[in-house]
């Protein structure tokens, strides 16, 4: 869901009694559209979230917590020059537009007081972050669009900033009751209401211009009277945080209350903006956005894992048509056995099978250009390469079945991915097994520190380590952990290696509990399904030779059924 005008305008209402006289403490650039400011002002320090991806443009006060990247993006870098310090001193909003503009007092190089703008644009896919001076002049951008991408307006560090073209439709709540009307009834009466609002207003969003026609039955003489109802609400400043709701999981949100979908949807109303883009985005468009962003690597995965089950039909036929070579050694020993008796030109003979317990007579089929000795030869030759094939092919297919099961395990920790170091590190993991191939940026970028593993710690105190994916389980399991520790994995699924780092000494019944609860939602069962968890201690676990990461063997193993649970997780992980 876009964040629409007259909802940004509601936000930027609230946000400004908040973020103005604020002083900014912090900048970070945790994924690569999100920019997180943390500012003290005089309600104390808080979290101001800025994020440009195009479906996901916000900005506002959030509690949700970030990872940040071991190196920092340059924008990042340049943001913190020119920001930490500065003082936020007015938050406006053009003309309703989707366009929060934050005036700074700043520093520059020699403290010299200077003016500068954190434009942040939320319009489709022309969404962006600039950093301009206190000249109008582009010091840098998130993304720099230039005359290729956009002959109207172009972004680039050193031009001047202009604010985007206006539309050419009138905003809907700058004009009179009677100006509404006029448009309306000169609208097109052939579309539907919806439409026709659309079509000829600015500042109302399809779901609101749905909301509109709904409340006015459908019927064009009533929708007057509701564009009027709306118009005297905004007026007021009668806004209503409201988040849609289907089936549990968050739809869309607004700045009124929604009623169009009846009893299909459920509503939530928030305390304020901040709190519904806050938990909107943290429950549903976080995920979607990783996701979308892991889309090239499952699409990469996927096919390497689509040839791989193709190549291993392939041999596994190749396999099953080597288990007639027994037959061809038999011929080509009764042939031999015969040579007396043939001639060349022979089509055929017929012997004694004395391989046979009564010793039947047997045809045997022959090539008439060949004499019996090149007869049996042939056949010779043919159970030779048989019996190589199938050695061959049998090492093939065990190999193939291995990366067919590596393969399904990447696919499964892509599905789990919560942040961009997660990616990172599972993009690493694909070049280092040669299923990427390492770009000449990735070869000149200095080696990045690898993700640490997740960090929980149980109710008893002790500390649990959950692995983020098959390198990083690699890494926990024989170089972190202690021989003494307990190991867990949830049994026959793909899923994280767990650590219950006791150093030797048994865990008490809660923190098991607790560990076989992380080892089955980092699994593929995920939450809600109990499955058996398996765990040993540490020395007991063993890495095969020549395997995948992440696959391993264990023995002196018991078995505990656990549930995953999400809720569990949060609270350990606060701790």
């Amino acid at each position: 869901m876009p964040l629409d005008s007259m909802t940004l305008y509601a936000l930027s209402a609230e946000l400004r009694t908040r973020v103005v006289g604020a002083k900014i403490d912090k900048v970070q650039q945790p994924e690569r559209d999100t920019i997180l400011l943390t500012l003290h002002g005089v309600c104390g320090s808080f979290r101001l979230t800025l994020c440009g991806g195009v479906g996901c443009a916000r900005v506002h006060i959030t509690e949700a917590r970030y990872e940040n990247p071991a190196q920092p993006p340059m924008f990042c870098m340049l943001l913190r020059k020119h920001l930490v310090g500065a003082r936020i001193t007015a938050l406006t909003q053009p003309e309703r537009e989707r366009i929060v503009i934050f005036e700074l007092d700043a520093l520059d190089e020699m403290g010299v007081p200077v003016k500068k703008r954190l434009v942040l644009e939320l319009i489709g896919r022309g969404t962006n972050i600039i950093l301009v001076d206190g000249d109008g002049r582009i010091i840098d951008c998130l993304r720099r669009v230039d005359a290729e991408k956009s002959a109207l307006q172009q972004v680039l560090p050193g031009l001047m900033y202009r604010l985007p073209l206006n539309q050419s439709k009138p905003d809907f709540f700058a004009l009179t009751a009677s100006e509404r009307r006029s448009i309306w009834e000169n609208s097109d009466p052939r579309q539907s209401g919806d439409k026709r609002l659309l079509n000829s207003f600015a500042c109302l969003s399809p779901l609101v211009c749905r909301e509109l026609d709904f409340r006015a039955g459908g019927v064009s003489e009533n929708m007057p009277a509701a564009m009027e109802a709306l118009a005297e609400t905004v007026e007021a400043g009668d806004f209503e945080p409201y988040m849609l709701l289907s089936d549990g999981k968050p739809r869309d949100f607004s700045f009124m209350h929604i009623r169009q979908y009846g009893e299909a949807c459920t509503g939530e109303t928030f305390v304020s903006f901040s709190e519904l883009l806050d938990a909107f985005y943290t429950r549903r468009s976080r995920a979607e956005e990783l996701r979308r962003r892991t889309q090239s690597l499952r699409r990469t995965v996927k096919n390497a894992r689509d040839r791989t089950v193709r190549t291993l039909a392939l041999r596994e036929e190749e396999l099953r048509a080597t288990a007639g070579r027994e037959e061809k050694r038999r011929r080509a020993d009764l042939i031999t056995a015969n040579l007396y008796r043939l001639k060349s030109g022979q089509e055929s003979v017929t012997v004694q099978d004395f391989y046979a317990e009564d010793c039947p007579m047997v045809t045997i089929k022959l090539d008439p250009l060949k004499t019996p000795q090149q007869n049996a030869a042939a056949l010779y030759r043919d159970y030779a390469r048989a019996r190589t094939a199938e050695a061959h092919l049998t090492g093939l297919i065990a190999d193939g079945r291995r990366d067919a099961e590596y393969l399904d395990s990447v696919l499964e920790e892509l599905e789990r991915v919560t942040c961009e170091a997660d990616i990172a590190e599972i993009r690493r993991e694909l070049t280092a097994t040669g299923y990427l191939r390492q770009t000449r940026t990735a070869k000149r970028r200095r080696a990045e520190k690898p993700a640490a593993p997740l960090k929980y710690i149980s109710s008893s105190g002790t500390e649990i380590l959950v692995g983020r994916s098959n390198v990083q389980n690699d890494e926990l399991t024989f170089r972190t952990a202690y021989r003494g520790d307990i190991w867990l994995h949830v049994q026959k699924l793909h899923g994280s290696h767990v650590i219950i780092r006791c150093a030797g000494e048994e865990a008490d019944e809660t923190t098991l509990a607790e560990a076989a609860s992380l080892a089955a939602l980092h699994s593929e069962a995920g939450e809600g399904a109990k499955v058996p968890v398996d765990f040993t201690r540490v020395r007991f676990v063993k890495k095969p030779p020549a395997a995948r990461p992440g696959m391993v063997i264990y023995t002196d193993y018991s078995t505990v059924m656990a549930e995953g649970s999400f809720a569990l997780a949060e609270r350990l992980i606060k701790r």
